[in-house]
């Protein structure tokens, strides 16, 4: 995989013709956003994270997804984690901004921001909590697309907007010049795979515990939680499925379930993603923004002993 610059975009070039097409990479990063125990912005332990997660082999980084608590970040900070990550990565890797909102202004002012502090890229997810019509999401994600230069990724997650993309929805989409792929965390991987073939766009798992089975029938990539502490091994992952090795790949996604049940067991990923760093020394502190809360001592008792098990920690 190797990045090169189209225009003012960094994009994700595949080495082969036998992989498929990867605008946003092939091992993305929905990235924590630290903070300092009082709650404010730690850039400098996102820097330092983001860092590191390339050189553990991620070649694209998500900021102000889901996992960096989107909901509870404001603009300015957002602004500021895409400038100084994308400062610090020196072009080693995409830098991918959420400009999710059920406002959509709110929405293209993100993406807006984003766009002028240096994002290669927009992830947009489905307006949440007001339940638009298809239409509605439709016009949503359009106009955040409309907004900048910047390729797109749409964001299908009914589990939490309310709103699961309908397969002309997603036909209507694809025919916009810059939105060009779909992060699925759907649970719905057999339609998955209807929608991929059916609207020619690029699709991510955005499920830890479905990689390989969406590597496997042709995704582009993975946009994933546990990368926070198994990039590596996503890696390999990755090569092993390009490389046609499917036997290989199996095994591998075999030895990432336990970790991927201990982060993503309970259904809350930044909470444990955040614990897991910390109990790692990669972050200093694992305060999260209410409503979330941390983890329990049970909980993160549980995480520790399978970090250990994997041997991720001593």
């Amino acid at each position: 995989m190797k990045i090169e610059r189209v225009g003012d975009t960094l994009v994700c070039m595949s080495d082969t013709l036998s992989t498929p097409p990867r605008t946003f990479g092939s091992v993305a990063v929905a990235m924590v956003t630290p903070f300092q125990e009082d709650g404010s912005l730690d850039i400098d332990s996102a820097v330092a994270l983001a860092d590191g997660l390339v050189r553990d082999g991620c070649d694209a980084i998500v900021l102000s997804g889901t996992t960096g608590e989107s909901p509870t970040t404001h603009q300015p900070e957002k602004d500021l984690l895409v400038r100084e990550v994308k400062k610090a990565l020196t072009g080693r890797a995409m830098v991918i901004a959420g400009a999710g909102s059920n406002d959509t202004a709110h929405a293209v002012r993100i993406a807006q921001g984003a766009q002028e502090n240096g994002a290669d890229g927009l992830l947009v997810v489905a307006p949440y909590y007001n339940r638009p019509s298809q239409e509605g999401v439709y016009q949503h994600i359009t106009a955040v697309a409309d907004a900048t230069d910047l390729p797109v990724m749409i964001y299908d997650i009914p589990g939490r907007t309310g709103v699961k993309l309908a397969l002309d929805t997603l036909q209507r989409l694809a025919e916009h010049d810059r939105i060009l792929a779909v992060k699925d965390a759907t649970g719905d991987v057999a339609g998955g795979f209807v929608k991929m073939a059916a609207t020619g766009l690029e699709y991510y798992s955005g499920d830890d515990a479905l990689n390989f089975a969406w590597l496997a029938h042709g995704a582009s990539g993975v946009i994933s939680v546990a990368g926070h502490v198994i990039a590596p091994q996503l890696r390999a992952l990755v090569s092993e499925v390009d490389a046609g090795d499917l036997p290989a790949a199996r095994r591998e996604a075999a030895r990432q379930r336990p970790v991927i049940q201990a982060l993503m067991g309970g259904g809350q990923g930044a909470v444990m993603a955040k614990e897991a760093l910390k109990l790692l020394g990669v972050i200093s502190s694992a305060t999260l923004r209410l409503p979330l809360v941390g983890a329990s001592a049970a909980e993160i008792s549980a995480l520790a002993a399978v970090l250990r098990s994997e041997g991720l920690m001593s």
